[in-house]
């Protein structure tokens, strides 16, 4: 298990070559696309069996999107009109980062949108390396060294032997990207955002120069000194000792001074990020999204069932509460969600696009009543606005309900609870027929002060101690 600190020598990573490559005409400029697509489908569908379950769920969406019709049909469309294939292909992935990118906000789900914009540009590099012949995905250190990049994607980590890899400093980055995800779950130190001071020192380091790689404070030292080598070393083993002792305590009842009971329940994006973590160490699940298992189309049945299912097990007997698809707004999904709604975060968002998109909703519900029979599942429904959203849904669980019967299916009715993020919801709590309510406080401030929680401009006026949305709270609670 890694303290956070390490020391060893550095491997720095070279960055993508961006030369332009002799192009053709238009149809052989697509067959050297489809070649570089066959190719990088190829390498990602091995490397997906040779990784965990986890690792595989990240590439999958990239190897769902080389299918994807809507992506590869206006590329190539530009390569029939004569641009390049690697210019075309290029120019079309960053059209799908750019989208993914630019609703990225403070909500603890927007990064998953974020975390897909390096996927993609993940994708994009690998193809475009494979129309240069350049094999720079195959790079991995010598030996065990801190790697040290502009950015590290997550296959390109994936592909690196795991035995050479004692940590990670990049330049750009975020916390939640997938590549740290996949770092952290290998227990290795990672540092990200490490932004111009990298800049000023990628031309000046050389491999094999030693550094010191901090993951607890966040810091990259180069060439470090004896008496810091040997402060670090005493930290090392502090810091050891420190995780030791939480090691003990984890799996002790949560408590304030006074001894009075806290409650300790945690969200989840993926079913997957539960492998390694004891339930016995919360009091189960919070907040499920599922937005994740959305990401490549409406998942059937039975995946969704098989995931809801894992973490109704894994919690042993503790509640889980499971959230109905909540997309739009800030969080679109290809296929679901308008791309032309002049506002969308007052637009067809979490319940109202489950009821307008009937035949998924149906999909999800009778999942999530056939993993109610395994353990005490609570089931969310977001963006509740009027009582008819409510009493509509039980409506639909109640059909459900009788059809899996009739067909021999076990099942059972979760408690149905609301999200309370719409002002008119929080202050007419009691009018909505739910078994509980969890305030969603970003999108209650969000409309409570008519300030966008994506525009910096008016971060100033989202004030989650403004008198008006403790009012709002207040009612509810009461």
């Amino acid at each position: 298990m890694t303290t956070g600190v390490v020391v060893a020598p550095l491997f720095v990573l070279p960055e993508s070559s961006q030369a332009h490559r002799v192009s053709g005409n238009s149809d052989e400029e697509r067959v050297a696309l489809d070649g570089a697509i066959a190719a990088s489908q190829a390498a990602l569908e091995t490397l997906a069996g040779q990784v965990s379950e986890e690792a595989a769920d990240i590439l999958a969406f990239q190897l769902a999107l080389l299918e994807d019709e809507d992506l590869l049909n206006p590329i190539h469309d530009a390569i029939a009109a004569g641009r390049a294939a690697d210019l075309a292909w290029r120019d079309g992935l960053d059209r799908e980062i750019a989208e993914y990118s630019a609703d990225d906000g403070d909500e603890a789900g927007d990064a998953v949108f974020s975390a897909r914009a390096a996927d993609l540009a993940d994708l994009r590099d690998r193809v475009w390396a494979q129309l240069h012949s350049s094999d720079d995905t195959a790079l991995s250190p010598p030996r065990p060294s801190i790697v040290f990049a502009r950015d590290l994607p997550p296959s390109r980590f994936l592909e690196m032997d795991p035995e050479t890899v004692a940590g990670i400093a990049m330049g750009d980055g975020s916390p939640t990207s997938h590549v740290c995800l996949l770092a952290r779950a290998k227990g290795l130190p990672v540092v990200v955002g490490l932004g111009v001071s990298l800049d000023d020192q990628m031309n000046n380091v050389r491999n094999d120069h030693v550094a010191i790689l901090d993951g607890e404070a966040g810091r990259l030292i180069l060439n470090p000194s004896p008496s810091t080598r040997d402060a670090m070393a005493q930290r090392r083993t502090a810091l050891a000792q420190a995780a030791e002792g939480l090691a003990a305590q984890a799996a002790r009842p949560a408590a304030m001074a006074d001894g009075t009971p806290v409650s300790v329940l945690i969200n989840v994006d993926h079913p997957s990020v539960l492998d390694g973590i004891p339930a016995s160490h919360c009091n189960g699940v919070g907040l499920t999204r599922t937005e994740l298992l959305f990401q490549d189309g409406p998942p059937d049945e039975e995946s969704q069932y098989a995931s809801y299912r894992h973490l109704i097990h894994w919690a042993d007997g503790r509640p889980v509460t499971i959230r109905t698809l909540d997309a739009g707004g800030d969080k679109p999904l290809p296929g679901l969600t308008s791309d032309h709604e002049s506002n969308p975060f007052l637009g067809v968002r979490g319940i109202r696009l489950s009821l307008r998109s009937m035949a998924v909703f149906k999909v999800q519900l009778r999942a999530l009543l056939r993993a109610a029979a395994h353990g005490p599942l609570k089931v969310m429904l977001p963006m509740i606005t009027l009582p008819e959203e409510v009493s509509q849904t039980r409506a639909l669980m109640a059909d459900l309900g009788r059809d899996l019967t009739a067909a021999g299916i076990a099942w059972a009715q979760p408690a149905l609870g609301i999200m309370v993020e719409v002002p008119v919801t929080a202050i007419t709590a009691e009018a909505y027929d739910a078994d509980f309510y969890s305030i969603g406080t970003n999108d209650l401030i969000q409309y409570g002060t008519a300030a966008a929680r994506d525009n910096p401009a008016v971060a100033g006026l989202a004030r989650a101690d403004h008198p008006g949305i403790l009012q709002m709270i207040r009612a509810v609670v009461e």
